[in-house]
């Protein structure tokens, strides 16, 4: 040995004198629960208080001279709700159903509904400053059902808003 200190050794101690200098304080903030999920390989989110619950998707019956972004019913334990395919409000091409698909109920302002997404990812506790506003670069089609964006594992999740988004299936 040649008595000199590793230099990973050095390494921690000038951490352990870093985090004694700044003195982390512990905050509490207000979080918001979201439901993370994918659409063709991009993540939205909603919020979580309009999530009622993820359903494997069951057989999905077709309703003649229904609108194309309603893909039809299905019974939720006794309970018939109708599904939309919200990969038509986003202007992306249809994805079909995997073995990740599923059918997220949601509600707001009474209005209930399943929306078939690829897969969910997570559900997580956000703070709320992590969410941000929508871009403004949106096209004003988008802004309408986008509530903000914010970011998981790296990647941006925009937040859509479910009462903008049962507005444009009605619309």
């Amino acid at each position: 040995m040649t008595g000199k200190t590793p230099k990973s050794d050095l390494i921690l101690d000038e951490l352990k004198k870093r985090r004694v200098r700044e003195k982390v304080v512990d905050v509490e903030e207000k979080t918001v629960k979201i439901v993370v999920f994918t659409v063709l390989n991009a993540y939205y989110a909603f919020y979580g208080e309009d999530v009622k619950e993820v359903l494997i998707p069951p057989e999905i019956f077709y309703v003649p001279g229904s609108p194309e972004h309603i893909l039809g019913v299905i019974n939720v334990r006794g309970d018939i709700e109708s599904v939309l395919n919200i990969n038509g409000l986003l202007g992306l091409p249809d994805s079909g159903c995997t073995q990740r698909t599923r059918i997220v109920i949601v509600e707001k302002n009474g209005v209930r509904s399943g929306i078939r997404i690829d897969s969910v990812e997570d559900v997580l506790d956000m703070p709320e400053s992590a969410i941000k506003p929508p871009l403004c670069t949106l096209d004003k089609k988008a802004k309408e059902f986008v509530g903000g964006e914010t970011a998981y594992n790296g990647r941006d999740v925009v937040l859509l808003n479910v009462g903008a988004v049962f507005g444009m299936f009605q619309a």
